[in-house]
């Protein structure tokens, strides 16, 4: 449909480059050659690798998971993912299995007894001959490992990587065949949690489950070599590593749970924010931001504690990481001396045994454990949803003799569990025109969604013979052009499209907007007016050659005018021969029907002539048109597009981390966090240190006399005595350490929702009328879900791999000082190629985070528009749009993936270097070293080497981690209302009066105006009505007096400038009912009352004024029945009367009615008028309407044209005015 995203790419270095090239990373270099030069966008992204395509892998996942749907209900058994995920990936996972069976089983184990031999060559009775091959041994198998190690990991990542765009197409595909029951249990929260968390991790499971599959294998062998090293000392020091074990598991268990709660309440914050941003105008009108604020808050506050939980695991985590070396290390040798003596050989073969094992047994194999218990739980979340309640289509389009005939046969449909259609009978015979007709609630929509299969039937039989158009009630529309959005992917027949144009009047339109109908209309068709929306969802529907169409009340969101044209040129003439339902509220598009089908609760009460129609309209529905005219920008016209985001470019700002840090506890805090670190480095190092001191005092002491073995073994003593106490030390700090960084990061994390929120609160309707909701969304989702979860460990890491790295240099150097020279030229080659490859890796991660954005969009968007979509058999043309919008993001995240791994291979080569020097410099000229020494230097040039890749790689993590602080951050920056002022006066406005003073307005700064130099005056108590054509600028009266955009000029109230008073106060004391009734997802009562000020019977007062007490009262809940979300499971009249019950609570002076009853029919528009006329009679009321007649009793009318008031006067003197607008309009009825 859009065609943005399928413009030809250029082609990816990856797709054909060779194996070695591959292995190597090789093909990256024209990429970071490309991005230092010039940067990429979503222009110039590669195109996507063809095995990393959505549509093929979302084919082979969906073929495999349909033959396992088959297989569990032959054995019934429960489908699983898990196998069918196995089944499609397992055989790629198992191959690098075995690769990294061979680095941590074979080479890591190899290199500790290279070690232990090169060490035991430095005695003081030795003479280091022979050393040369283990040194060249040592720096062989550190270049071997780079060149595995790198390859294992880009490589997992990919299979990861491709198992979670297979999960994605298949999650969208299922969400397009959702039946209405699950779509009530599953919200757009959900499902976009789904993609954004749940098949995210399973990147992270691909590269770490391996370790859990090798980590006994490598027990077994690194057991087995240190135990011919020190014998039985060996066994006790793995056992307790290997006691941990079943500690890490439960450890594990815990996070898993944690994890599950955590995806629950950010399922519900993340949906209840995209209602908060699809409701933002109406919120701010009611000046309901605070309660608002503090439901999400609430709910955070909820997702914080397990989240909290979750973290504090991970602390204990990294705590053993710390201490499993140290205390293994301490435990087998403090076992060793009792009956043997200590030798540098012996303790740091064995350094490097505990270094190897600890990666898989304290690091990997936990880490292991808990991302394989949060990935089986996103899995059985993801199951769950795939094995959701499906809406089953029956062949509605197969043609036959009488195509075009639609046959129900005592039909009976329910949404939940109360009954909406009940033995309803009839049939309609092709080229027949039949409306439908009822009050709001008696079930004509629902009649519309049981034709399209939407509504299953209970009871009874439903025929319906030939293709299908539909153009439902609520218009829905996508983010292309006007084009795509009605010819909806079908090819272009230019004659009947511009007649489809002529008949649904969109001609003058199309005129207007910038670009004709290739003007983007954004998001849900934000930019547009509603009888724009509804006309455009009414010409994609006749435009479709089908031969019955179903068009849900599209008449009522334009004026009388354009309604009539409408209903001549495209439903009599256009369609003329097509079977057409036609659910309306106004009569006068009764006459000459076939048929008028009559419903009240759920059943026809009569089918009926035009004469008895007429009769019936009367009572029931209203006599003329109206609109459902949502307020937009520039009231229909429109710009070309919303704004695109934008890519930061650069590092990211060091104010970025000061912000981060500071927000977590302030300058203060963050120092003791700080010093806690380097303390613990500093004990471990320690620990290091003085077992060198030791081995090389026991080498001494062999010089001396046999006599004094007595003062031997009382140094000994003072020596475990010593090495207890900083172990000791070493568990208590580390401890301390890893609970006071993570409280920070929590503390930050939460500071920055509630900042972006409070800011999202206040942005002006400009910043949410051009940013997508999908945009928005994606920092409340993925980025928090970055900072809450992963930027702490990366960060902590980064800062304890740095500290690391300091601390191996300054004990390197005190072996001897010549180190340092080659330590600080291997520490500017790294630099310079960090900086180098971070330019294009920060670019690429950021286009990753901003590609995110439109999937997440697109699935929102898709989920709003099911039931038109399925009726256009439209799945195929939103699947497709998916996977391109799925395919840039996944090749901007696979080149993140190949990239970031690119860099650590080269960082590991420049870092085997510095081995390679400190090893051969130890064997050159290494003649009198002490093997203490000695063997201190190389293990401390061995973690030089780890820590500077684990620097240098945590710290290019951290930093593309914290584009998501960054992005969150950017949010504090926005465009706000403002929210200064002074208090209004004690019982303000008390008289209701209200003067426009030579007001401009305009939706931008610089934008054209969409109210000029208007001025009028609104004496107290008056009733005025305001009329004009679409676009005229009626709702920007509106924008105006709520101050929801810029203006210039003064408007008084009650002789008060409303511009110099605080926003927030200033909009509560005036009340509106909108055009499009808004509930959010909760009770009765907060929907009510959001900021519990009335009592009960308050409560029910209000709702006994609409009639809508004995409605609610016979439910078990009353006042805390549950709002679905969007108020789904109520009627679309009954949110609208519970709109007016909120406003009988505020009873507020001032009344605008936008449209109020655009929806519903007579005698709920009659309930509305005499309960307005009755409570509000001493009121001042300003009525926006197209249906003439409603304000005909007013005090005055005001006509708009063109931003313009031309007309201001009593009715009767307008009427008076032959040339007068509002005369020509009423001549019209």
């Amino acid at each position: 449909m859009n065609s943005n995203n399928s413009n030809k790419r250029k082609g990816n270095p990856r797709q054909n480059c060779s194996f070695l090239s591959s292995a190597s990373f090789f093909y990256t270099i024209p990429t970071f050659l490309y991005g230092r030069r010039k940067g990429f966008d979503e222009d110039n992204m590669y195109e996507t690798v063809d095995g990393f395509r959505s549509k093929l892998l979302g084919d082979k996942l969906e073929k495999l998971w349909c033959n396992e749907l088959k297989n569990a209900l032959r054995t019934k058994r429960a489908p699983s993912l898990r196998k069918v995920l196995c089944r499609a990936f397992g055989l790629q996972m198992l191959t690098f299995a075995a690769l990294l069976l061979v680095i941590e089983c074979a080479i890591k184990p190899a290199q500790a007894v290279m070690v232990g031999r090169l060490v035991s060559f430095y005695t003081l009775d030795n003479v280091n001959t022979g050393v040369l091959p283990y040194a060249f041994g040592i720096i062989f198998l550190t270049f071997l490992n780079t060149a595995l190690f790198h390859p294992y990991i880009a490589n997992s990542q990919m299979v990861g990587l491709k198992a979670k765009i297979s999960c994605g197409s298949l999650i969208y595909r299922k969400a397009l065949k959702l039946h209405y029951t699950a779509l009530c249990k599953t919200s757009v929260g959900q499902i976009v949690n789904l993609l954004s968390n749940d098949a995210v991790i399973l990147i992270r499971f691909s590269v770490i489950v391996n370790y859990v599959l090798i980590a006994p294998v490598q027990c077994l062998v690194v057991t087995y070599l240190m135990y011919q090293e020190v014998g039985f000392s060996a066994i006790v020091g793995v056992l307790v590593i290997v006691l941990c074990t079943p500690f890490y598991y439960f450890l594990s268990k815990g996070a898993s749970k944690y994890r599950l709660k955590t995806a629950m309440r950010t399922d519900e914050r993340v949906r209840f924010m995209a209602e908060v941003i699809s409701g933002m105008q109406v919120i701010k009108m009611y000046a309901w931001e605070k309660p608002m604020e503090n439901i999400l808050n609430s709910l955070r506050k909820f997702e914080m504690k397990y989240i909290t939980l979750s973290s504090y695991t991970k602390a204990v985590y990294l705590t053993l990481d710390v201490l499993l070396i140290p205390t293994s290390l301490y435990v087998t040798i403090l076992v060793y001396v009792i009956h043997h003596q200590l030798t540098a050989d012996n303790v740091f073969s064995l350094t490097v045994f505990y270094t190897t094992f600890h990666f898989t047994m304290a690091w990997s194999l936990p880490q292991g454990l808990c991302v394989l218990g949060e990935t089986l739980i996103s899995i059985d979340r993801i199951t769950k949803f795939l094995t959701s309640a499906e809406i089953i289509l029956n062949d509605a389009e197969k043609m036959v003799a009488n195509s075009g005939a639609i046959e129900i046969t005592h039909g009976t449909a329910k949404w939940n569990t109360k009954i909406t259609l009940e033995n309803i009978t009839f049939a309609a015979n092709p080229g027949s025109l039949i409306a439908v007709i009822g009050q709001v609630g008696c079930g004509k929509s629902s009649l519309i969604n049981a034709l399209l299969k939407e509504l299953p039937l209970t009871s009874g039989r439903i025929s319906v013979n030939g293709s299908v158009s539909y153009a439902p009630q609520d218009p829905w529309l996508f983010g292309g052009s006007v084009r795509d959005n009605i010819l909806f992917g079908q090819k272009v027949d230019l004659l009947r499209y511009k007649e489809v144009i002529r008949v649904c009047a969109l001609e003058c339109d199309l005129q207007l907007l910038p670009f004709g109908d290739n003007t983007i209309v954004g998001g849900r068709g934000s930019s547009l007016s509603g009888g724009q929306k509804a006309r455009i969802s009414l010409a994609r529907a006749v435009y479709r050659q089908a031969d019955i169409y179903l068009l849900d009340d599209p008449l009522s969101a334009v004026d009388l005018r354009v309604g009539e044209q409408i209903f001549e040129n495209c439903i009599k003439g256009f369609l003329k021969g097509k079977t057409v339902i036609l659910v309306t509220h106004q009569r006068q598009y009764l006459k000459d029907r076939d048929r008028v089908i009559a419903l009240e609760s759920g059943t026809i009460l009569s089918e009926i002539n035009w004469k008895e129609a007429n009769v019936f309209a009367r009572e029931q529905i209203s006599e003329v048109v109206s609109p459902a005219l949502q307020f937009q920008a520039l009231d229909g016209k429109t710009k070309d597009a919303q704004n695109k985001e934008q890519i930061s470019r650069g590092s990211v700002s060091k104010n970025v981390y000061l912000s981060y840090f500071t927000l977590g506890g302030g300058i203060g805090f963050t120092t003791l966090t700080l010093f806690l670190l380097l303390l613990c480095q500093v004990s471990v190092s320690s620990s290091s240190y003085f077992l060198a001191y030791w081995v090389n005092a026991v080498d001494l002491g062999n010089e001396t006399a046999a006599g004094q073995n007595l003062e031997a073994s009382s140094a000994s003593n003072q020596n475990i005595y010593i090495y207890s106490t900083i172990t000791l030390f070493c568990i208590v700090i580390a401890s301390v350490r890893a609970y006071v960084f993570y409280t920070l990061c929590l503390k930050s994390s939460n500071r920055m929702h509630g900042n972006m929120l409070s800011s999202v609160l206040r942005a002006t309707m400009r910043f949410l009328n051009t940013n997508s909701h999908g945009r928005i969304i994606n920092r409340f989702s993925q980025d928090l879900e970055t900072v809450d979860t992963q930027l702490p460990t990366v960060c902590l890491n980064a800062l304890q791999a740095f500290i690391g790295f300091l601390a191996c240099i300054v004990i390197i150097a005190m072996v001897n000082y010549w180190f340092l020279l080659s330590s600080f030229i291997i520490g500017i080659m790294l630099y310079l190629l960090r900086a180098f490859c971070l330019v294009t890796i920060r670019n690429v991660k950021r286009l990753e985070g901003i590609t995110r954005s439109p999937v997440f969009e697109h699935l929102g968007s898709s989920l709003q528009g099911l039931a038109t979509i399925r009726a256009f058999k439209g799945e195929k043309i939103l699947q497709k749009e998916f996977d391109q919008h799925q395919d840039l993001h996944s090749c901007c995240h696979h080149l993140f993936l190949s990239t970031t791994e690119a860099m650590g291979a080269l960082l590991g080569y420049v870092s085997g270097i510095y081995v390679a020097i400190v090893t051969l410099t130890c064997t050159l000229i290494g003649n009198g070293m002490l093997g203490g020494n000695v063997g201190l230097a190389v293990t401390q040039c061995l973690q030089v080497a780890t820590y500077m890749q684990r620097t240098i790689r945590q710290s290019a993590e951290l930093e593309n981690q914290m584009t998501s602080v960054e992005r969150i951050l950017e949010y504090d920056k926005i465009e706000h209302e403002d929210s200064l002022g002074r208090e209004a006066p004690t019982l303000w406005p008390s008289k209701g009066e209200i003067a426009f003073h030579n007001v401009n307005l305009a939706y931008y700064l610089q934008g054209p105006l969409a109210l000029r130099n208007i001025s009028f005056r609104i004496m107290p108590n008056e009733k005025v009505g305001v009329v004009g054509r679409t676009g005229a600028g009626k709702s920007s009266i509106i924008a105006a007096l709520f101050r929801l955009s810029y203006l210039t000029g003064k408007i008084l109230v009650d002789d008060v400038d409303i511009n110099n008073l605080n926003l927030r106060e200033f909009r509560s004391k005036i009340s509106i009912i909108p055009q499009s009734p808004v509930v959010f997802s909760g009770t009765l009562r907060t929907n009510l009352d959001p900021f519990e000020e009335f009592e009960d019977c308050d409560l029910w007062s209000a709702l006994d004024k609409v009639e809508l007490k004995e409605f609610f009262s016979a439910l078990p809940l009353g006042l805390d029945f549950g709002i679905s979300q969007g108020g789904s499971n109520v009627s679309v009249g009954q949110r609208q009367l519970i709109c007016l019950a909120r406003i009988i609570l505020r009873k507020n002076k001032i009344l605008v009615m936008d449209e109020a009853t655009a929806s519903i029919d007579l005698e709920t528009d009659k309930l509305v008028q005499r309960t307005i006329r009755k409570v509000f009679e001493d009121c001042t009321i300003i009525t926006i309407t197209h249906r003439l007649d409603s304000i005909m009793d007013c005090d005055r009318i005001m006509v708009i044209s063109a931003g313009e008031v031309v007309e201001f006067d009593r009715p009767s003197i307008l009427l008076k005015n032959n040339e007068g607008h509002f005369y020509k309009m009423t001549q019209q009825l």
